[in-house]
């Protein structure tokens, strides 16, 4: 049997901060932290680039942690980078441990055996999901409702996006189409619509396995990078998220 990938000195794959309220919302953050286990060192990757939006789902932590103090619902944050294993792609998905990331290459993905996917699978992808599956466990009867956090590169590959929020949806858009009329309501608010990306059950695996296999409604909900890089912009955001979700699940119980 194969060592620990995680040391001693490395963190837990993840963090949960637990409801303070009641809420009808989880929050959970795929991308939210950027470490590396010890014993991967920098995986053959620039300094400066740890810092990119390859590396983690930039902004999105101090989001995340305003929208659990102003609402008190759980948030269960996945601590290791992108890089390391994407935790939001189903286990053995072929873009879970990506050799080249937006043209970056990532030399130990690259080097790596299959094997080394399993074993970043079995201690830091699983633990988190499983916390998230607990976490909604324990609920039990309760209404409520999965809302997933990320954020987006303003631009990728070459291009701009010019969306200020994108709402992602699948097969359940009970709460996108709410969520998609109120933002709209701003005419000044670029919204995308399955935009930048388009959710899907093999692209993402957070929403389809928790949410949409228990028939909970649910948002997965993007903002612009440059939007959010300081925390001023993180906690505007958050605010508006927080009554966004208000009304959102207002409308959605009457």
């Amino acid at each position: 049997m194969s060592a620990p990938l995680l040391g001693a000195n490395d963190p837990a794959p993840f963090l949960l901060f637990p409801e303070k309220t009641p809420s009808p919302f989880v929050f959970v953050s795929d991308h939210a932290g950027r470490a590396v286990p010890d014993a991967l060192g920098d995986m053959g990757v620039q300094t400066e680039d740890w810092d990119r939006h390859i590396a983690w789902d930039i902004g999105i932590v101090g989001v995340g942690r305003v929208l659990h103090e102003t609402l008190g619902a759980a948030l269960i944050e996945q601590v290791y980078s992108r890089l390391v294993i994407d935790c939001n792609r189903a286990p053995g998905h072929p873009t879970s441990m990506p050799g080249v990331s937006d043209g970056t290459p990532v030399p130990v993905n690259q080097a790596a055996q299959e094997s080394c996917r399993a074993q970043r699978e079995r201690e830091i992808l699983h633990p988190y999901h499983d916390t998230i599956a607990e976490v909604l466990a324990e609920r039990g009867s309760r209404p409520t409702a999965l809302i997933a956090l990320h954020s987006f590169t303003p631009q990728m590959n070459g291009k701009d996006r010019p969306w200020q929020i994108g709402i992602l949806h699948n097969q359940d858009s009970r709460m996108a189409s709410i969520a998609l009329d109120l933002l709209r309501e701003d005419s000044a608010l670029c919204v995308g619509d399955n935009e930048p990306y388009v959710l899907t059950d093999t692209s993402d695996y957070t929403v389809p396995r928790h949410a949409e296999a228990a028939g909970l409604p649910y948002l997965e909900i993007e903002i612009r990078q440059d939007l959010i890089l300081e925390k001023e912009g993180q906690r505007a955001w958050a605010e508006r998220l927080a009554l966004l979700l208000l009304k959102v699940w207002e409308r959605l119980a009457a």
